[in-house]
């Protein structure tokens, strides 16, 4: 195993080298879309008025209300000058703002006509305060196995940004961009989070061989679907400004990407639970150490499918409403390439789900090792203690037998140290 995955690293290694975004891509990319008109510049700003009353171009046949925002842009050729953003008539149907005096917002800003648009609100200092209050959070409860999931994180989200996106805007194959930073985030994620340790280790194997399967299962049904990649918005701009993006591929690579996370959730939890229970009997023998990971990993993925399932609708909410009024049978619905391209996601990230289980569970129970290893502070007193309370615990298992559980199986004994 250790050689598989020093050949998967180096492997993985290699990949970074030879698909390193050299950034003359996004280069020409950002420079079509703005040829024709699709990327402009955005300020931040804070309101300084707002008013309502009748349009510009209202009549006395024809009475219409707008409201007007004056704002203060922070940055830009007008910094620190009131400016008048164009009339949001609010008769008509649809979204208009509606900031308040003082609110920060973001506004849009075309050079070529020197005209300003309504962008967004300003939610950045929000997201920095949700941002801190997640990471004490994390700290607090986690500690210093907290501290390193935070960095672990955020060296997931410097791959996906610095490189998966400039190099698959480079021309380079999506789906073996994918891969190669799935192997990147595994490899460090895993073992900064959980450190150097023989569950870590078995559980990237177990990680790494299933998105193997997932990556299988997926191109096979994927391309059985033929499906087209340009069904959302994003998909149909991104095909107008480089043709040279192979979109069905960015979809395959996106599912990847997408199952690693549940992955790394499964194959550890798989490979602590079965070194506890290793640790808790070091007698018991690596068949019954199966059984028993397999009897917490079924639990373990029903939650996790239904989670997947979840959070992939949540996700697309408004769409879904607008299907369910739609004058369509289900069957035709999920016919529907924005539909069945989450259906495919699902099902395919959930077999390789399902296959990590047995997968990891195996792993751990033959290559885990016999019993807890030695702690360096560990004294033969210690050691003794610890084989007293096994063979202390065998005991009152063999007398127990089979009867039910009562709260007095909870309570302290007086011949048991804990």
């Amino acid at each position: 195993m250790l050689v598989l995955l020093a050949a998967a690293l180096v492997a993985t290694v290699v990949g970074v080298v030879w698909l390193w975004p050299g950034g003359d891509g996004r280069a020409t990319v950002a420079e079509a879309a703005g040829q024709v008109g699709m990327t402009t510049q955005r300020f931040a700003a804070e309101v300084e008025s707002v008013r309502e009353g009748p349009c510009s171009y209202s009549t006395a046949d024809n009475p219409q209300n707008c409201r007007t925002v004056v704002f203060v842009p922070s940055d830009g050729p007008d910094v620190h000058t009131a400016v008048e953003l164009p009339e949001f008539n609010l008769d008509q149907t649809g979204f208009v703002p509606d900031p308040a005096p003082g609110d920060r917002i973001i506004v849009g800003y075309e050079p070529s006509t020197g005209f300003y648009f309504y962008a967004d609100v300003d939610r950045r200092a929000t997201l920095w305060v949700l941002a801190g209050v997640f990471a004490v959070f994390v700290l607090v409860l986690g500690r210093f196995r907290g501290l390193r999931s935070l960095v672990s994180m955020v060296l997931t989200g410097l791959v996906l940004v610095g490189f998966v996106a400039p190099s698959i805007l480079d021309g380079h194959e999506p789906l073996l961009v994918a891969v190669v930073a799935a192997a990147v985030i595994a490899f460090a994620g895993f073992y900064l989070t959980h450190g150097p340790a023989p569950e870590t280790t078995i559980a990237l194997a177990g990680t790494l061989g299933s998105l193997g399967l997932t990556l299988g299962i997926s191109a096979l049904f994927f391309g059985a679907a033929r499906f087209t990649g340009v069904a959302t918005e994003e998909g149909a701009i991104l095909s107008f400004v480089s043709g040279g993006i192979d979109l069905s591929s960015l979809l395959l690579a996106g599912a990847m990407i997408g199952a690693l996370g549940a992955l790394d959730d499964v194959t550890i939890t798989q490979a602590a639970t079965v070194a506890e229970l290793r640790r808790a009997d070091p007698a018991l023998p690596a068949r019954r150490l199966i059984a028993a990971g397999l009897r917490v990993g079924r639990a373990h993925i029903a939650s996790t499918i239904n989670t997947l399932l979840l959070a992939y609708v949540g996700a697309a909410m408004p769409l879904l409403l607008l299907f369910a009024v739609s004058d369509q049978s289900w069957g035709m619905v999920a016919n529907s390439e924005l539909i069945a391209v989450e259906i495919a996601r699902t099902l395919c990230g959930s077999m390789g789900l399902v296959a990590s289980v047995p997968l990891t569970t195996a792993l751990a129970a033959v290559l885990g090792g016999e019993g807890r290893p030695a702690l360096a502070g560990d004294s033969p007193e210690a050691r003794a203690r610890d084989s007293s309370r096994r063979v202390l615990l065998r005991r009152a298992r063999a007398e127990g037998g089979r009867r039910p559980a009562s709260w007095d199986d909870f309570a302290p004994r007086e011949d048991l140290d804990f």
